[in-house]
């Protein structure tokens, strides 16, 4: 007698695309990721109406752009960051205000060129909901940034891969293969990632697959972080990594933007990757990113995200820690 084969239940409809007044514009500028919204100045006294429609079009489209925000500071920055939630401090990165505005520039050695597929900060269980980044001075060529939709990577699986990746927890931490990253680091450049980003080393376990709080999509999470997938080998656990992150870069998956001065993008941090191109050569690129606090991630199976080390979450030099109401120490799971 053979049993009747899974049925793949699929995920909830993304949020659809808001409707807007005539002042608001978004036009869609990928097939699966990516819009630009029109007619809004961004700060902290942005009508609520307006809000609605900008957070709906992040929950729509993953990542929207903003041209011509040449007004914005830091200050005004961190306002209209307020009203997507509360903003959270790096976990070991220094912020360039001494509050919540990290510095993501060409100069620095934690993360100005990234060069990687990464989600923010993941090796926390909380890690963001959005972050916020704000172009301050661009190259004359190059440092573009692309963003990859981890939700419809996920609905594109085949099948059986989906219903495997629902099975499956990772191991991420902020101890990655910088050397591998960077492969012409200089001694002094390792010596500060591991002072500074290595600070606190964090080890979390997500699982594969999370089930978006507001949207009710199902999201991979994966990206640069991932140390291992749990219960695997080595070599198992890479070639698996490997595959499922093959699908979220699909090129008919991403978006990629040239930035201006002035331009600012903000992105739904539980649905996307993002890659920072290094590719301007010596010129100089600086960008400020103000992240939003998220929730502890659930998978399919109703398991939470765990906090493996430390046995907390430390507060960073301002603000309250990422996730500090859900993250659960190891200790507490013992």
């Amino acid at each position: 007698m053979t049993s009747a084969p899974a049925t793949h239940a699929p995920s909830r409809p993304a949020a659809p695309a808001p409707e807007t007044s005539p002042a608001v514009t978004v036009e869609k500028i990928g097939g699966r990721v990516g819009a630009v919204i029109g007619g809004v100045r961004l700060g902290g006294d942005l009508p609520a109406e307006t809000l609605a429609a900008v957070r709906a079009a992040i929950l729509a489209h993953k990542v929207v752009f903003f041209r011509g925000q040449h007004h914005l500071d830091e200050t005004a920055h961190e306002a209209f960051a307020r009203l997507l939630g509360t903003p959270v401090a790096h976990p070991t990165v220094p912020s360039r205000d001494g509050r919540y505005s990290l510095g993501i520039d060409s100069g620095s050695d934690l993360g100005g060129r990234a060069n990687q597929w990464h989600t923010d900060v993941t090796f926390v269980p909380a890690y963001p909901a959005f972050s916020i980044l704000r172009a301050v001075t661009i190259p004359p060529y190059g440092g573009d940034t692309l963003w990859a939709n981890t939700a419809t990577a996920y609905e594109n699986l085949p099948a059986p891969l989906r219903t495997l990746a629902e099975t499956l927890r990772a191991v991420h931490s902020n101890e990655y293969d910088y050397v591998g990253a960077r492969p012409g680091a200089s001694e002094e450049q390792l010596a500060q990632f591991q002072q500074v980003f290595l600070s606190t080393r964090f080890t979390t376990e997500h699982p594969v697959v999370r089930v978006h709080p507001e949207t009710g999509e199902r999201t991979l999470v994966l990206g640069n972080f991932v140390q291992k997938i749990q219960g695997l080998s080595g070599q198992d656990s890479r070639r698996l990594v490997e595959l499922f992150q093959a699908h979220v870069e699909r090129p008919e998956n991403t978006v990629r933007w040239h930035w201006a001065t002035g331009d600012v993008a903000i992105w739904d941090n539980r649905a996307t990757q993002h890659y920072g191109v290094d590719d301007s050569d010596d010129h100089d690129r600086a960008l400020r990113r103000v992240t939003i606090d998220g929730e502890v991630p659930v998978g399919v199976d109703g398991r939470s995200s765990q906090l493996l080390t430390p046995r907390e979450v430390p507060e960073p030099a301002f603000g309250v820690a990422s996730g500090a109401s859900g993250a659960t120490g190891a200790a507490d799971a013992a």
